[in-house]
């Protein structure tokens, strides 16, 4: 996407005065239609869970939704996948200037290309509906979804290895399926012909039309109780208010730019070659630029990710380092008071036709990891380190029960969340990208679902990025094959030969390893590649967790005796090498004189060489 189209896209389409703010607005009512606008997102996520089928989607919840105005302009974005959702008034603009005036009550748009549509990656498909009030289009709403397939080289459309975009399955370019509330069945028959899993997908994109379908009523509700100037006077306050509250956090930062950047292992087709995303973060007065300028060209593998997808994730990033206070509150206001630059042809802003399916959980990950690497540097007092990376594997075959396709997905044995100044990392948080919005999978529905038996999964030893605060710990996970000949293709995995940071002197992610067990024989399984599987094999994966905030020496003792033999995440070499913890075995008991003796000597030796 080229500068001069973000910059149409980032602007309102159409010259209009905004909404003005009353001088009283009334608290209740004010309080009333904006948790309203938050419920209604809630309430669209909720039916999506309850009627959808695929196991993605229905139990691991990679699902978005979210309120536009009737030009594009963010309204309530409180549940979802940043990647997903936080830029999609580039879908809706994108809609609107295809469409113009012929856009009707009842229409329902459907986009997954990144190029024409400016979904995030092919097997996200998102349905936008216009809600009209007297003729006019007042809100668009989304409910966007990660399904099973989308008829791309192997199943699951995580392959490494495409030759370009069309590759990666069927691209939708935000088309009307439905017109005047009439399906266009041709146009979804011609949609499901092209994917595997057909009845599935059909299934699940029933589940996103009727969410949208909720939205509808509810907002036609609370226009119908308040009064179309009242809400929209209402969401033009919270607009304002979130603004300047945004603003405020950033005049209290210290001007200036700040540096971070975070490596993928390689893009799936120039294997072993790390590709690197850099993020300069500067802050002036009450505006923040996130700038990636110097990150790498694209590449001609998947990793690459589209404007729209990293401005969604630099967003997400940013507003990490604001005021909790506004956790609820986010729209409009807050991309008003932020600049994200990416020119076109990095791997951060990719040109047609270059392949995009492994943005989100690749190169996606990378930006949020730079944008909080830069941004730590900027508070050190919020400072926070990067989550295990994302080590997820989507296993493909027949399944013996039924005779059909099945696709398992990932998201079983990625680390937890980094640490923060002040807090440990969180336990089982997965994946960054999704900023903990996925759920972990269920061991026993994965059995029943799954030709495949769950050996392990329980948290990895010494996994954690060490640090005053150290990081969520990874796992050990193990299966066995129960099936028949299967394939695994690692594209949505990462931190082989790359690590996410830690911060303030924290240690970064330990590695993570992957190997198939095969009578006798230890195979190493790579990220981004394909492997074939077969019937008995074992798949074992040990991750790492997230990374530390703060030198690990300095770290409570009584903290690192808890680590040992209560959460059992640290072992007794790892106390003593690395967070300078001495333990006595036999008794149990911290020898307090050992500790602080090899503490003064780390003390001493960071003084006489700073990170």
């Amino acid at each position: 996407m080229d500068q001069t189209l973000i910059d149409k896209l980032t602007r309102p389409l159409r010259s209009r005065t905004p909404v003005k703010a009353a001088r009283e607005v009334d608290p209740l009512t004010l309080s009333t239609v904006w948790h309203g606008l938050q419920r209604i997102c809630r309430e669209m996520r909720r039916v999506i869970e309850r009627t959808s089928q695929s196991y993605l989607i229905s139990q691991l919840k990679d699902i978005s939704v979210g309120i536009w105005d009737g030009e594009g302009h963010t309204v309530a974005i409180p549940v979802g996948l940043a990647t997903q959702f936080v830029g999609g008034k580039f879908s809706v603009r994108y809609i609107l200037n295809e469409y113009r005036d012929n856009v009707y009550p009842g229409d329902i748009f459907l986009a997954n290309d990144p190029y024409n549509g400016y979904s995030c990656h092919p097997p996200d498909w998102g349905f936008f509906r216009p809600i009209f009030h007297q003729g006019k289009v007042a809100f668009w709403t989304l409910a966007r979804a990660h399904v099973e397939d989308t008829g791309a080289a192997f199943p699951g459309a995580y392959f490494s290895d495409p030759y370009d975009i069309h590759s990666e399955g069927i691209l939708i370019p935000g088309v009307k399926v439905v017109e005047k509330g009439k399906e266009q069945r041709d146009i979804l028959r011609l949609i499901w012909n092209n994917v595997r899993l057909a009845e599935g997908v059909k299934i699940d994109c029933y589940a996103m039309i009727a969410a949208t379908e909720v939205a509808h009523n509810r907002l036609t509700e609370l226009v119908g109780r308040y009064g179309i100037k009242t809400v929209q006077n209402c969401i033009a306050v919270m607009q304002q208010r979130t603004e300047r509250a945004v603003r405020a956090c950033i005049q209290k930062m210290n001007d200036g730019t700040y540096y971070g950047e975070s490596s993928t292992d390689d893009d799936g087709y120039e294997l072993d070659v790390p590709v690197t995303v850099r993020c300069e973060a500067t802050i002036k007065g009450d505006k923040l630029t996130i700038d990636f300028s110097k990150s790498d060209k694209q590449r001609r593998g998947f990793i690459n990710s589209s404007y729209p997808s990293t401005y969604s994730i630099a967003v997400a990033g940013a507003i990490l380092f604001l005021d909790p206070a506004l956790a609820d509150y986010h729209n409009e206001g807050t991309m008003r008071a932020l600049d994200i630059i990416a020119p076109e042809g990095l791997v951060v802003n990719a040109k047609y036709p270059a392949p995009m399916g492994g943005a989100p959980v690749n190169v996606g990950h990378n930006i949020i990891e730079a944008v909080m690497m830069a941004m730590s540097e900027a508070l050190p007092g919020r400072a926070a380190a990067g989550w295990g990376r994302r080590y997820g594997q989507y296993i493909y075959g027949t399944n013996p029960r039924t005779g059909g396709l099945y696709v398992m997905p990932g998201y079983h044995a990625e680390g937890g969340a980094g640490a923060v100044a002040g807090y440990d990392g969180y336990q089982g948080a997965a994946s960054i990208g999704t900023l903990g919005e996925i759920s972990r999978p269920n061991t026993e529905d994965v059995e029943i679902k799954y030709p495949w038996k769950v050996i392990s999964r329980e948290f990895r030893m010494d996994s954690s990025g060490a640090g005053k605060w150290r990081g969520g710990p990874g796992f050990h996970w193990e299966v066995v094959n129960l099936g028949g000949e299967a394939g695994m293709h690692t594209g949505a995995g990462q931190g082989e030969t790359t690590f996410s940071h830690g911060a303030l002197g924290g240690k970064p992610t330990p590695p993570n390893t992957c190997h198939i067990l095969r009578n006798g024989e230890r195979i190493q399984a790579k990220v981004h590649r394909l492997h074939q599987l077969k019937p008995g094999d074992h798949i074992v994966k040990d991750s790492g967790g997230g990374g530390g905030v703060g030198r690990p020496e300095e770290r409570d003792p009584q903290a690192v005796w808890d680590d040992v033999y209560i959460n059992e995440l640290v072992t007794l070499e790892t106390a003593r090498e690395i967070y300078k913890v001495v333990i006595d075995p036999a008794t149990r008991q911290i020898d307090w004189d050992q500790t602080r003796s090899l503490r003064a000597g780390a003390t001493a030796a960071s003084l006489l060489n700073p990170v």
